[in-house]
C-alpha cells in the first residue's frame, strides 16, 4: 500500500517510500545534536532515528553534569508519516531546511524536558562515505552531513532552569543514514579475525568567520580508514584543509585527551588547530552509542516506551565502563589567532601504534 510521501517526486528506486532500498535489518537515519554554553557546567547530547527495517523509531537525551549524566529515551513502532519526527514526548520540526529547526522534549515526569531552537551559523557540508567492514561483512555503510551552529530556548532538568541565549550557547549537529548495528544484535555467524581496537577523533568547530570539521579513524597500526579536513566559509566556501597529523595529549594514567594540537594545510601553507577539552559526555552510558549495555538505538521496547536512567560517573560499576566507549568533550580551540567552540569526540579503545597504547589495559605515562 502507499503511503502519504508516494504523494512526492522523492523516489529514488522503484519502491514505495515505505520501503527502503536495501534489505540490510541495520538500515537506519538519524539525526544527532548536542549543545553547551561554553563552560563545564552541563553538556547536553540528543537524537533522534528510525530503523524502517525493523519497524521502530526512538529518541534519547543525555545531559552530562558535575559527575552525574542523565538519560531518558523514547520509543515505539514506526508509522508511515515520515515528515512527522515524533517518538513519545520527543519531536523535531524543520523550520528551515539545512538552516532552522527546533526540538522539544516536554515529558515533565521524567524530570529533563527542553524547547530549543537551532540556527546553522554556517553551510552543512557533506563528510566522506564511511565504511567498515568486520571479515568479508559490512557493519557499516553511511553517509552523513555535519553543520555547526547555535541554539536557544529553554532547558530544565531536576528543576534547574537553564535559559539557553545563542550568544553563548553553541553546538554541532549531523544526519547519517545507511546502515550500521542496531537492535537486537545479530547471529555472530563464523567469528571474524578482527581485532577490536578503535581510534577515532571527530572535531566540529564553530569558529566567528568559519567552520572546521576534522575526523580521523585508524586502524591499530595508524594507517587510517577514514580522513578529512575541512573548513567552510560564510560565503559557501569549503575549502579542504589537507592530510590533518594529529597530537594529542592523554591525562597521566588514563586515555583522558587533555589537549589536541592538529596540524593542517591550507593553499598558502600550514594552519594549526589547538584544542582543549572541557566537561565530557560518555555517550556510551545511556546514549546508546558503541556496546551501550543499557540503551540500544532501534530495538523494540513496546509500544509508547519511556524512562529515565541517571548514572553516578563516580560509582566504580560506572566508571569501569567509561574507557571502553566513545566520549563526547566540550571544546574550545584556537586557530590563526581565532577562538571557536565545538565538540572534541573520541574513543581509543585498545592497541594503537602512534599513541604508544600495545593493548586494552595501555594508558598515557
Amino acid at each position: 500500500m502507499p503511503v502519504p510521501l508516494d504523494e512526492y517526486p522523492l523516489h529514488q528506486v522503484p519502491l514505495s517510500l515505505a520501503h527502503v532500498a536495501s534489505t540490510d535489518r541495520n538500515a537506519y537515519d538519524r539525526s544527532y545534536f548536542n549543545a553547551h554554553n561554553r563552560t563545564d557546567d552541563l553538556f547536553l547530547i540528543t537524537g533522534f532515528g528510525v530503523y524502517p527495517n525493523l519497524g521502530v523509531t526512538d529518541a534519547f537525551a543525555l545531559v552530562r553534569r558535575g559527575d552525574h549524566q542523565s538519560a531518558v529515551h523514547f520509543s515505539d513502532a514506526l508509522g508511515d508519516s515520515r515528515l512527522e519526527q515524533r517518538v513519545g514526548a520527543y519531536r523535531i520540526e524543520v523550520i528551515e531546511p539545512l538552516r532552522s529547526l527546533r526540538l522539544v522534549c516536554d515529558d515533565p515526569t521524567l524530570g529533563l524536558s527542553f524547547d530549543l531552537t537551532w540556527e546553522g551559523s554556517f553551510a552543512p557540508v557533506d563528510e566522506p562515505a564511511h565504511v567498515m567492514r568486520i571479515g568479508r561483512k559490512a557493519i557499516l555503510d553511511a553517509c552523513r552531513f555535519a553543520q555547526v551552529g547555535t541554539w536557544e530556548g529553554t532547558l530544565a532538568i531536576d528543576g534547574d532552569d537553564y535559559a539557553v541565549d545563542p550568544a553563548t550557547w553553541v553546538g554541532t549537529r549531523d544526519r547519517s543514514w545507511g546502515i550500521r548495528p542496531v537492535g537486537e544484535a545479530e547471529p555472530a555467524g563464523k567469528p571474524a579475525d578482527q581485532d577490536p581496537s578503535l581510534h577515532w577523533l571527530y572535531v566540529p568547530l564553530r569558529f566567528d568567520d568559519f567552520a572546521i570539521i576534522v575526523i580521523v579513524q585508524e586502524q591499530p597500526d595508524g594507517f587510517r580508514i577514514l580522513n578529512d579536513a575541512t573548513r567552510i566559509w560564510a560565503d559557501g566556501r569549503v575549502e579542504q584543509l589537507g592530510w590533518p597529523r594529529v597530537d594529542i595529549t592523554y591525562k597521566s594514567g588514563t586515555r583522558h585527551p587533555e589537549h589536541a594540537v592538529i596540524e593542517l594545510v591550507t593553499a598558502e601553507g600550514p594552519l594549526t588547530l589547538e584544542v582543549d577539552t572541557l566537561l565530557g559526555a560518555h555517550i556510551h552510558i545511556g546514549g546508546g552509542y558503541g556496546g551501550d549495555a543499557d540503551w540500544v538505538h532501534g530495538q523494540w521496547n513496546g509500544p509508547s516506551f519511556s524512562e529515565r536512567l541517571t548514572y553516578d560517573l563516580a560509582n566504580p560499576s560506572v566508571a569501569d565502563r567509561i574507557p571502553f566507549g566513545v566520549t563526547d568533550h566540550v571544546a574550545r580551540a584556537t586557530c590563526d589567532g581565532a577562538v571557536g567552540w565545538g565538540m572534541l569526540e573520541h574513543g581509543s579503545i585498545g592497541r594503537h601504534d602512534p599513541s604508544g597504547f600495545a593493548d586494552l589495559g595501555s594508558v598515557a605515562p
